[in-house]
């Protein structure tokens, strides 16, 4: 009998597209809502192909995102609740259409970096931001993935930052404002920046309407690599350092600690190998898609420290929260002193 971990790799294949389908066509709201309910009950409902219908479910039971009792009716595990919920900060619909509709079909570029390395074959492409933001289409779903993926373990992260009563938090590269969102709803006193590319602005707008928070935030059109950032008490890079080598990295550091405030912080928010790099699988799966999607990777907690130190940043700690993106905090110390030419070194915190 095949192992249930590797039965499972070998038909994860299958799992990402059937929760996009059964997620997009209701099917998991439906039970939400009006559940436990048999497949013909779901289809009926939706006007939907019901022997269909109970294939895709059954497939859900099998990946343990269902449950189906003895009469046949199917509800969603209680860990699943919170995560196919649109109503629920912790929605992450998005981000699995994302994987369905957009990293899949880039998957048959790794062939190619197998035989002739990423740089040589992305020589003739599209920047990544090119890409996702191709149009408006493009954007709004590359928008609604990074909101999904990030809003509702922004509000736990906005809590582990220990934010100000007041003050300026800047956002760099804050697409839509998940986690400005999230911090201007936990301290009230806050203002917010997001400094992104010009094709964010309306959806940043309709996103800090949603939330409540559109009086106190702000969007400023601009590229890290070469602009300076706009001055603020906190910067937050959130999910921006995966998407770029070590060099580029420090670069948008260094810009950040010129916008910092003298003692003030930088906020790091990414997802974090283990530090022996053989884990979380959520981390190694998007350390694949990094190379597919963007030029990055993602990092153990002492190689962050590395940059945010090389970068000038000091008193340098890690919060993890309860879900896969964690914090990494710098500050900047009070002598404001130059930051170092030097490459980061492995130092940790």
């Amino acid at each position: 009998m095949t192992p249930h971990s590797i039965e499972q790799a070998i038909y994860g294949l299958v799992s990402t597209p059937v929760l996009h389908l059964v997620d997009r066509h209701d099917m998991l709201t439906c039970l939400i809502r009006n559940g436990p309910l048999p497949a013909r009950a779901v289809a009926d409902q939706l006007g939907l192909d019901a022997d269909t219908v109970d294939r895709l479910l059954l497939v859900c039971v099998a990946f343990g995102i269902l449950r189906r009792d003895a009469a046949g009716a199917y509800c969603l595990v209680e860990q699943a609740l919170p995560l196919f919920d649109r109503r629920d900060a912790r929605y992450i619909g998005g981000f699995v259409e994302h994987l369905a509709t957009g990293a899949a079909e880039r998957m048959e570029r790794l062939g190619e970096y197998l035989r002739r390395g990423k740089e040589a074959v992305d020589a003739s492409r599209e920047t990544p931001y090119d890409i996702f933001y191709r149009d408006e289409e493009s954007t709004r779903e590359f928008m609604d993935a990074m909101w999904h993926l990030s809003h509702g373990v922004s509000r736990e992260l906005a809590v582990l930052a220990d934010l100000p009563a007041a003050g300026l938090l800047v956002d760099a590269g804050g697409a839509n404002g998940p986690f400005a969102a999230a911090a201007l709803q936990h301290s009230p006193g806050l203002r917010a920046v997001v400094f992104d590319l010009p094709p964010v602005r309306p959806h940043l707008t309709r996103a800090a309407l949603a939330a409540g928070v559109a009086d106190r935030v702000d969007f400023v059109a601009g590229d890290f690599f070469t602009e300076n950032l706009p001055p603020g008490d906190l910067i937050a890079l959130g999910y921006v350092m995966s998407n770029w080598p070590d060099e580029q990295c420090l670069h948008i550091l260094r810009n950040a600690y010129r916008a910092c405030a003298v003692g003030g912080r930088v906020l790091v928010m990414e997802r974090l190998f283990d530090d022996d790099r053989n884990g979380p699988l959520a981390t190694s799966v998007m350390n694949l898609l990094m190379q597919l999607e963007t030029r990055g990777r993602h990092r153990t907690v002492a190689e962050y420290v590395a940059l945010l130190r090389a970068a000038g940043f000091d008193d340098c700690t890690v919060r993890r929260s309860g879900g896969d993106k964690h914090l990494i905090i710098g500050h900047k110390p009070v002598d404001d002193r130059e930051p170092s030419a030097s490459a980061p070194g492995n130092e940790r915190a």
